[in-house]
């Protein structure tokens, strides 16, 4: 059953750990074709869901070494009708797998013991997350995202975390969507170097029009799918920032546009990220979630936790 959906995100934990890096991670480093990016194809076979089992141990035993919570999220964030259908999933499939999914972090988290372990029901954009080509109104996003949250809504999932989303008015559905199922919701924008959502929205003003039009509902709001130098700029001691909970970042420096058009992984610094988000963290203490994204493995999760820990 669910742990924390009544109380998220009212926890003791002071620090949680989250990852959302392993689709990268799977391609570059380990070989293996994801094919429209989505990982949640891995849950059909043996060897798939034994690397899926492996990502989430691992992180829950680092967060049990360091003395922090973790955020288990789900290999669903392309699982949508849209992008489900466009490498050959039906929506009946797709119901199966996001429900698959919360079953194998739900069996996981049983035998993780005294680690607080909350189960995030991942969910992405419908379009390009940089580079949307058409936009839904609130109303739109909400009809289509409900399908998916609506699989997920009488499974074990905790929480539902929708990441690197590049406009307001998708977020607005989204949280729309997960109120009428009585979830607890996250909200993560990507921004570009700038600071900016890729449609050109600022942070305060984009998060601004998600509260205004869901009455504040959303958990909280953190940024993902960049590098902190591309968002530590626009953090600033407003109250607007104190929305911002989470921060979910890439290894590289690199654009977004130069990510789609890389044939190499760029790692980073492993060492200089997580001081990174450790320096931000220390000038606004309210953040509790920090962990990487694309680019990232676990040696950049392990230097994000011990950063945090000291």
């Amino acid at each position: 059953m669910a742990t924390y959906r009544d109380t998220f995100p009212d926890t003791d934990t002071g620090l949680f750990l989250a990852y959302v890096g392993m689709e990268t991670d799977l391609i570059f480093t380990r070989g293996i074709d994801l094919s429209g990016f989505a990982s949640y194809p891995l849950l059909q076979t043996a060897d798939g869901r034994a690397l899926l089992e492996g990502y989430l141990k691992n992180i829950i035993e680092l967060a049990r070494e360091m003395g922090h919570g973790v955020i288990l999220e789900s290999p669903t964030w392309v699982a949508n009708r849209d992008r489900g259908a466009a490498i050959g999933y039906s929506p009946r499939t797709l119901k199966r797998l996001n429900r698959d999914a919360i079953a194998l972090m739900a069996d996981i988290r049983a035998a993780s013991g005294d680690v607080p372990t909350i189960i995030s029901a991942n969910i992405g954009p419908r379009d390009d997350a940089y580079e949307p080509a058409a936009r839904m109104t609130a109303e739109e996003a909400d009809r289509y995202h409900s399908e998916q949250i609506a699989a997920l809504a009488d499974t074990d999932v905790d929480i539902v975390s929708a990441y690197t989303l590049a406009y307001p008015a998708e977020a607005i559905g989204i949280v729309r969507a997960a109120r009428h199922f009585g979830l607890p919701v996250v909200i993560s924008f990507t921004v570009e170097t700038d600071g900016k959502l890729p449609t050109g929205s600022t942070l305060p003003d984009a998060i601004a029009e998600v509260d205004s039009a869901t009455d504040g509902y959303a958990a909280y709001f953190m940024i993902n799918c960049a590098h902190p130098d591309h968002f530590s700029p626009v953090l600033e001691d407003q109250h607007w920032l104190l929305r911002v909970q989470g921060l979910v970042a890439n290894a590289s420096r690199c654009s977004h546009a130069e990510l789609d058009e890389a044939e190499e992984l760029d790692d980073g610094d492993p060492d200089e990220l997580a001081q990174q988000l450790s320096d931000i963290r220390r000038r606004f203490p309210h953040i509790r979630v920090l962990g990487g994204c694309c680019g990232t493995d676990m040696r950049h999760m392990r230097n994000i936790a011990v950063a945090a820990a000291l």
